[in-house]
């Protein structure tokens, strides 16, 4: 980023952040580990930090009979080995290094992810892999993030796209296939 007499460039009166941040949801699904990788890659294109979020929402209504603050904890602790696991799993896989800001959070998945996105040049989500009834009635996480973020968001499918491998083909100047050698 260019400098002025060793202050941030400006726009608009406010400063142009140093680094935007490529915001993920990783709920260690599938479509959350496409959506990293794909993060991953584009931070290291755009020479971004990625924030990987999990969020969890406390739900008492599986844990009727045991003290309130031992179930949050519970799941806190839940929602931070799923993110971190996962994020175990797609580096080692990946195997370059991007600056990752691992982060949990407590609420409503979309709403949280749209705060999250708040000041990020990106908000990558998976896509989700089936529906439920609930995902019918109030919307998928994904559709509510692309219906209401301020930044643009991706959502990646559950599954990467591959293309099968092409052998090379090669032509002339006459434009015929020379065949590739044995």
């Amino acid at each position: 980023m260019a400098e002025q007499g060793g202050e941030p460039m400006m726009r608009n009166g406010q400063r142009w952040p140093w680094r935007q941040a490529i915001v993920v949801g990783v709920d260690g699904s599938s479509g959350s580990k496409v959506a990293l990788r794909w993060a991953l890659e584009q931070a290291e294109r755009t020479a971004a930090d990625v924030e990987a979020v999990n969020v969890w929402t406390p739900d008492t209504t599986y844990y009727p009979y045991m003290p309130v603050a031992s179930a949050m904890d519970d799941l806190a602790d839940a929602a931070e080995t799923v993110l971190l696991d996962t994020l175990v799993e797609v580096t080692r896989e990946y195997g370059r290094s991007v600056p990752i800001r691992p982060r949990v959070l407590r609420g409503f998945p979309a709403e949280e992810l749209l705060h999250a996105a708040g000041s990020a040049q990106l908000l990558v989500l998976g896509a989700p892999t089936r529906g439920t009834v609930a995902g019918l009635l109030l919307g998928s996480v994904s559709h509510q993030c692309v219906q209401r973020a301020t930044c643009p968001v991706l959502v990646t499918p559950a599954t990467p796209h591959r293309l099968p491998p092409q052998p090379l083909r090669w032509a002339d100047a006459d434009r015929h296939v020379i065949p590739p050698r044995s």
